[in-house]
């Protein structure tokens, strides 16, 4: 398959720090912005010079709304403009980021607890970081697994000192985002970080870019319907009351109940199932 050549664009939202913990593990080729007027300017800039753009949402799978917000930035285009432009997929779901760390608590010795961590986002990701570290506990090998969230509650400090009352003596801090999480006592716990290396991250990222150009280029999708749609697909159970609620998404209006549920198994081999492309040089 040929892949057109062009520019992409990484949108970033909490999980990286805006960006900032990507830097070293980004082809420098790769513009990381943060959504909204940057996302449009940067894509505008690169249109204006005859450059096809793909938009890449770099969540690990814990930041849905980025996805959407990137939809919805991307209609404020031109028709000429869009007619180069692609969203692709996000960098990850929630199923990769099981897998993912999965395979980095592989690498921690058994007898250290596994602390879990990522920067707090709204009330339903942080509940279902939670339910990702159950399964990484569920499918490895590590009696303790807890869970901190930075900025939010339990956080650091607080997950290192619940993993010592359940009798650990070392904890390693897990990061389940781009961020690395500061060693709040470094006499107690250590880093096991970052969660991907830069060859796996520019592996999936490439992967990511080559399957939005190859759905645009046989399919005519840019990716915008299913972008649009990202916060509404992830999947939590929550409501708003009784009989649901109207309410307005960026000029997309729409009434829904709020009633959304899991309908796929996580089983050990379904949370093993990412496998890292092998990497290519960016177009």
């Amino acid at each position: 398959m040929t892949v057109r050549r062009g520019t992409v664009v990484a949108v970033c939202g909490h999980e990286s720090e805006g960006g900032r913990a990507l830097r070293d593990l980004v082809d420098p080729r790769v513009s990381c912005v943060s959504g909204g007027r940057e996302l449009l300017r940067r894509v505008r800039a690169s249109r204006s010079r005859g450059e096809d753009v793909c938009v890449v949402p770099m969540t690990l799978g814990r930041d849905p709304e980025l996805v959407a917000d990137a939809a919805r930035t991307l209609l404020g285009l031109t028709p000429e403009e869009r007619a180069g432009t692609v969203l692709a997929e996000p960098f990850g779901t929630a199923e990769h980021l099981v897998g993912w760390l999965r395979a980095a608590a592989s690498r921690v010795p058994e007898d250290r607890a596994l602390l879990v961590t990522a920067p707090s986002g709204d009330p339903f990701v942080d509940a279902d970081l939670f339910r990702i570290a159950r399964l990484v506990r569920q499918y490895g090998r590590h009696p303790t697994v807890e869970v901190a969230l930075t900025g939010g509650d339990p956080d650091p400090a607080e997950g290192v000192r619940r993993c010592r009352a359940l009798g650990a003596e070392r904890v390693v801090l897990l990061p389940a985002a781009w961020a690395v999480p500061r060693v709040p006592d470094a006499g107690y716990c250590e880093p096991g970080g970052p969660l991907l290396t830069a060859p796996a991250t520019a592996g999936v990222l490439d992967a990511r870019v080559d399957a939005a150009w190859h759905r645009y280029d046989r399919h005519g999708d840019d990716g915008l319907p299913r972008g649009l749609s990202a916060a509404h697909d992830h999947g939590h159970s929550h409501s708003h009351g009784p009989g649901g609620h109207d309410h307005d998404h960026g000029g997309h209006s729409h009434s829904h109940s709020h009633r959304h549920s899991h309908s796929h198994g996580h089983g050990a081999a379904g949370a093993a199932a990412p496998v890292l492309p092998s990497s290519r040089s960016l177009r």
